[in-house]
């Protein structure tokens, strides 16, 4: 399981663009928010606000991949593995009203997102200068973090946030009213962008200030509440309107760096993988097993390989010491799935699977060149060479992305709410075009990369018409589960949406089991903050991760979903 942690890594990625920038300080004394709103730099309060939103998206990005086997996730029983601190941190990114946090943001801005927002309105009320590019683009941002602290943990704070003074402790608004004023922060932001406001000096490190690229951004995160409740007019509307991230040049997303010291602006993910001491993390069993057993031609750019062969994989002989699980009995819940051993070096873990650490730093596989700015994998551990494992600086250096909307999420959602199977395919059709292609993009990346073992133009091609063939041949759950597993590869490295998506429809159905055989029922929510719990008379901690958010219609688990 990924380091929750590496959130800190995500906060000083742009450390390169500020260091750039002569204007801009960050060796502060003093925190901007500290200062009177006619001194404080609103420039520094819009890094902040983008800071904090990509660290929070890092963190949920992994929660929902683990969940969804789209990652690997450590630990047998799910209440144990997200326990009541699991979102205190990306709380207080967004509400944190107080300094000192000791947390992500030590030497510039140490306040939240909503407090940041208020600060930059203040700031352009006294000021001749007009900063409602930075307002529109913190209401954005904010906008799309409450929707999905509504999706994650059922309720959030909108009503009373921002406003210690008056609301100390805050209530917790229900889900649908946090929806609601969340989209009606989005309706603002858009009449802000409208007027195509001035950077006025600022960082836009998302968009470089193109204000029609974030309001097709604002248009999208409408598309991605109206499938996530079902709402088919609205959705239908906007794509109507056509004016969304509908083409890869226009997708939003994180830019990290190569840089590894003071700041470190490497891909979190690549710092974890590519060290002296070997890989850290391990890789889902059942994504890199269902993509090898199809061919998919993204196979070599999401993973690298340090072995050629598996022990256990009935090709390298089982070793206890660096794979326990390879001389274990599958037990009978997890017949028809690999327990263990993917082969041909396809080296990870299965759902919940929390034995200790071997010495495998060596032998794992380890993130590849997309999305993180590792290595392509062409079969390079058959070479008796230096660079034919992990290492600091190889492959793209950790210059990755954060993936948060794609132009290829969008066509699966539109293949999600098309009614025909027709269409659907087609839909299908044009997310894995788009995400293929985005994908071997990458390869470029690593310069000492043989490139001659990338899929073929006509390989790609067959891929694809093979995949939209099944589609149309398969019926009824056979049918959803192909769009649903294409759907989940293409989000490997910003899986945030899979978590809904898994709720709201029970597919894919194919997912392995939990390592444990009764590891409890799965989240339907996660526990409330628990700093929040602590400080705030007004929220109660509730006692499992059974309560359904507002739009989850579906049955009660354990038997819903039913993979799990």
């Amino acid at each position: 399981m990924k380091k929750i942690i590496k959130y800190i890594t995500v906060v000083f990625t742009a450390g390169v663009l500020f260091n750039s920038c002569e204007t801009t300080d960050l060796d502060l004394r003093t925190s901007p928010n500290d200062l009177a709103s006619d001194q404080a730099d609103p420039n520094l309060l819009l890094n902040s606000i983008q800071l904090a939103y990509v660290a929070n998206m890092y963190t949920i990005n992994d929660i929902g991949s683990e969940l969804t086997r789209i990652d690997y996730m450590l630990g047998r029983n799910y209440f144990n593995t997200y326990p009541g601190d699991t979102f205190d941190d990306i709380w207080e990114r967004l509400y944190s009203s107080t300094d000192g946090n000791n947390d992500v943001f030590t030497n510039t801005v140490d306040l939240g997102i909503f407090p940041n927002v208020a600060n930059l309105k203040t700031i352009d009320a006294e000021t001749d200068t007009d900063y409602t590019f930075h307002i529109a683009v913190g209401q954005t941002l904010k906008a799309h973090m409450l929707l999905l602290l509504t999706d994650y943990l059922g309720k959030a704070t909108l009503s009373e946030a921002g406003n210690p003074t008056e609301f100390p402790a805050p209530l917790l608004d229900d889900g649908q009213d946090v929806y609601t004023g969340a989209l009606a922060l989005l309706t603002e932001a858009e009449a802000l962008f409208a007027a195509d406001p001035a950077l006025q000096g600022g960082e836009d490190f998302f968009y470089g200030g193109d204000t029609e690229n974030w309001i097709k951004l604002i248009n999208t995160i409408r598309l991605k509440a109206a499938v996530t409740t079902g709402d088919t007019s609205t959705f239908n509307s906007i794509i109507a309107g056509g004016d969304y991230i509908s083409e890869t040049s226009e997708d939003f997303q994180w830019q990290y760096g190569t840089r590894d010291l003071q700041p470190d602006t490497r891909h979190p993910d690549y710092q974890d993988d590519y060290t002296a001491s070997g890989a850290n993390i391990y890789q889902s069993n059942w994504l890199m097993s269902n993509m090898q057993t199809r061919n998919d031609p993204r196979i070599r750019y999401y993973f690298y390989r340090q072995q050629g062969a598996t022990p256990g994989d009935g090709v390298e002989p089982a070793n206890e010491e660096t794979l326990a699980c390879s001389l274990a009995t599958p037990p009978p819940h997890y017949d028809g799935f690999i327990y263990c051993s993917v082969p041909n070096g396809y080296w990870g873990r299965s759902h919940g699977n929390n034995e200790g650490t071997p010495p495998d730093n060596f032998l794992r596989t380890a993130v590849g060149v997309y999305p993180a700015g590792g290595k392509f994998d062409d079969n390079d551990f058959d070479l008796d060479e230096d660079n034919s494992t992990v290492g600091l600086g190889l492959g793209g250096g950790g210059a990755g992305i954060e993936p948060i909307f794609l132009a290829s999420y969008v066509d699966f959602w539109q293949a999600e709410m098309a009614t025909s199977a027709a269409a659907k395919a087609d839909l299908m059709e044009a997310a894995m075009t788009k995400s293929i292609a985005k994908v071997q993009s990458f390869g470029s990346l690593d310069s000492s990369a043989d490139l001659s073992l990338a899929p073929s133009e006509t390989e790609v091609a067959t891929y694809i018409a093979d995949t939209k063939a099944d589609f149309l041949a398969a019926t009824g759950a056979d049918q959803t589960n192909i769009l649903s597993e294409q759907y989940w590869i293409a989000l490997y490295g910003g899986g945030v949406e899979a978590y809904n998506y898994y709720r709201r429809t029970g597919f894919p159905t194919t997912l392995d089991p939990n390592w444990e055989l009764n590891p409890g029922a799965f989240p339907r929510s996660f526990l409330y903050p628990q700093t929040e719990v602590i400080t705030n008379s007004n929220v109660s901690q509730k006692s499992d991760l059974s309560t359904q958010v507002f739009w989850d219609n579906n049955p009660a688990g354990p038997t819903f979903p039913s993979a799990n």
